[in-house]
């Protein structure tokens, strides 16, 4: 499948993060065309601080390999990950991060820092940016402008 096909997953789990009044975040791990895992952020449903799209997924995706260690595999995320998140990745081996809208306030791989390629760490992900990031981050707007009351 073409990241654009594993980022439209990702972007139905992030619809699906509406029904509870999450951030709409989705993400998807796949080893090649299979798809390993699929999760949305899920803070607001489970009352977690670390139940955000990408944490789930690696989760999932871990516990359907028998292993932690997610080598040959890429995560897709409709918005760049946060440290949390960005640590993650690095610390389970994910070859390749690929996501959609990018995140200046809060992005940890290239925006506000790059923790997914730092050169002192013992792993780094090969990171494609920008994939739908319209229609990312116009989910992302929408979402927002409605808990203004706009």
């Amino acid at each position: 499948m073409s990241d654009e096909a594993m980022m439209r997953l990702a972007l139905e789990e992030a619809r699906a993060c509406l029904e509870w009044e999450d951030v709409p975040v989705g993400a998807v791990v796949a080893r090649g065309d299979e798809v390993l895992a699929r999760a949305g952020n899920r803070r607001e449903r489970n009352q977690d601080p670390t139940a955000h799209a990408e944490i789930l997924a690696l989760r999932e995706a871990a516990a359907a390999l028998g292993t932690w260690r997610l080598e040959g595999c890429a995560l897709f995320v409709t918005l760049e990950p946060c440290a949390m998140c960005a640590g993650a990745v690095v610390l389970s081996r994910v070859d390749r991060l690929v996501y959609g809208a990018s995140d200046p306030k809060a992005g940890f791989a290239g925006s506000l820092g790059d923790l997914v390629q730092h050169p002192r760490l013992n792993h780094r992900a090969i990171v494609t940016a920008g994939v739908l990031a319209d229609e990312c981050g116009a989910i992302l707007r929408e979402f927002f402008e409605q808990r203004r009351g706009g």
